[in-house]
């Protein structure tokens, strides 16, 4: 892993994604899974990709396909995948559960996250993770410069405000509508103190 964001890619790799809510095409995912591949300075080291962006950028369809294609890439029995949806405690809780990445999620002894029952609104159970196992982390907040620190590859990615809305709406409807101005704000307030684009290896413009 990177003692430092320096130590990683002065400048990132780009891509132009198709803007399509279901991901992007075989060609971007294959690149990208490359990029990924490459970056670990040890050939036996694992993984650990931080995947970032807007709500409604393709952060979870990205985290899924990268998977699967990381899977059949690196002849793994698994690669784990945390979404930090999973981990917010609540509407109000984008810098914790970006806190918790670093401090529970990637540390090194026992590292875990508490999951968060969204149905009854209230903290549920403790999920376990394997620190040797490769590890994929996705969410707004997920690159800070304590987890980029700690991660082999980091993406961003890049897209327009309308169109997050519209896929995010369409996506949650109701349950989100009433919490998006809220939840922005947060997203703004964490990319004015992290700059979380200057952080990645790699930016996907989706």
């Amino acid at each position: 892993m990177r003692s430092s964001p320096a130590q990683g890619r002065q400048s990132p790799i780009v891509f132009q994604g198709p803007g399509d809510p279901q991901g992007p095409g075989d060609g971007v995912l294959e690149s990208l899974a490359t990029a990924v591949v490459a970056h670990p300075a040890d050939p036996g080291q694992r993984l650990v990709l931080l995947i970032d962006g807007g709500s409604g950028s393709g952060k979870t369809t990205l985290a899924q396909h990268l998977r699967a294609r990381l899977l059949s890439r690196l002849g793994r029995s698994s690669v784990q995948l945390v979404s930090l949806e999973d981990v917010y405690p609540g509407w109000h809780g984008l810098q914790e559960a970006s806190d918790a990445v670093v401090t529970e999620i990637l540390r090194p002894q026992d590292p875990g996250y508490r999951r968060w029952d969204w149905v009854q609104d209230r903290p549920a159970d403790w999920v376990p993770l394997d620190p040797t196992a490769d590890l994929i982390v996705e969410g707004c907040g997920a690159i800070t410069k304590g987890s980029a620190a700690l991660a082999t590859s980091v993406i961003w990615i890049d897209s327009e405000e309308e169109t997050r809305s519209q896929r995010a709406l369409a996506r949650d409807g109701d349950a989100f509508a009433p919490w998006w101005d809220v939840w922005e704000a947060q997203e703004h307030q964490h990319w004015e103190r992290h700059s979380p684009w200057g952080l990645a290896d790699v930016v996907l413009h989706n």
